[in-house]
């Protein structure tokens, strides 16, 4: 049987888990939809980001149900694409489709989302952005380290938690690049760009280190699958797997973030002339005296 199609795993935790969010998110978007017939957003627009979110929420279901999550206890490079769908791309994707309008709505406080931390500024979660990144960086690393690495595949609660980690402090990483309505990043944008450069740079040292190593660094995958493949080649191809797989959806971030950029300095600059012309301005030439 192809591999594509053998392995699918029946996880009760992960399914129950994506049921009990898709099914409150839908439901708070019903709601929201029925009781405005004019969103901030747009109706049209709040439909896309909604399926983006569910995008999302697949994304990270497959990752640990579908034969990915099997071949991950057994090659060290298929580990390496589930740790980047759960820590990158599926929080992308769950942060850019903004689902906390209809999550609120579901649970009954429709204004929640609006709470900006006490009046004081930004959310909390958004007050700190360069702690939250290196939070975000730590937690990354550190499950790549061979004493937690080699435990998730025998462990299920360390697995739980590598799963939890990486979800949780991804979207704490992207809320903080990228935003999610109706919040936005507290940093500016050559900030927030240069953060997200550093998380690629940590990324990037990440995978040379599997790349170039020549020793086995993650003993528990020497396992009878590796007859063809070593587990020193396998760690490597994990290396360029995790070198290679941040690039895209940091590039497509950081684009996002300067076109945004000069887009609200081009505004900026607009508004400024228009308030320039409408200005009236004394004139440049005293007026004669007038004698009585």
């Amino acid at each position: 049987m192809s591999p594509v199609l053998s392995h699918w795993s029946a996880s009760w935790p992960a399914l129950i888990a994506y049921a009990a969010v898709a099914g409150a998110h839908l439901a708070g978007l019903l709601r929201l939809l029925r009781r405005h017939a004019r969103l901030p957003a747009g109706r049209s627009a709040v439909i896309r980001e909604a399926a983006v979110f569910h995008g999302g929420l697949l994304v990270a279901l497959l990752a640990l149900v579908s034969p990915v999550g099997y071949w991950s206890a057994v090659y060290v490079w298929v580990r390496a694409i589930q740790d980047l769908a759960l820590a990158i791309v599926a929080p992308g994707l769950i942060v850019l489709g903004a689902p906390w309008p209809a999550l609120a709505s579901c649970l009954g406080r429709p204004g929640a989302t609006r709470e900006s931390g006490g009046g004081d500024g930004p959310a909390w979660w958004l007050r700190w952005p360069v702690a939250a990144v290196v939070a975000f960086n730590v937690i990354w690393l550190a499950w790549h380290v061979p004493a937690l690495f080699d435990r998730v595949p025998a462990d299920p609660a360390a697995a739980a938690a590598e799963y939890a980690l990486y979800l949780g402090a991804g979207m704490l990483f992207w809320l903080q690049v990228i935003g999610s309505r109706p919040w936005s990043p507290s940093g500016a944008p050559l900030r927030r760009a240069a953060l997200l450069i550093g998380t690629v740079v940590a990324d990037t040292v990440l995978g040379m280190v599997l790349v170039f190593g020549s020793g086995v660094l993650y003993p528990v995958y020497a396992n009878a699958a590796h007859h063809v493949m070593t587990v020193v080649d396998d760690q490597q191809l994990a290396g360029a797997v995790l070198w290679m797989g941040m690039l895209p959806p940091a590039i497509v971030a950081a684009v996002a973030v300067l076109v945004r950029w000069l887009n609200e300095e081009e505004s900026r600059a607009l508004s400024a002339g228009i308030d320039r012309l409408l200005t009236q301005r004394d004139p440049a030439w005293p007026s004669r005296p007038r004698f009585r």
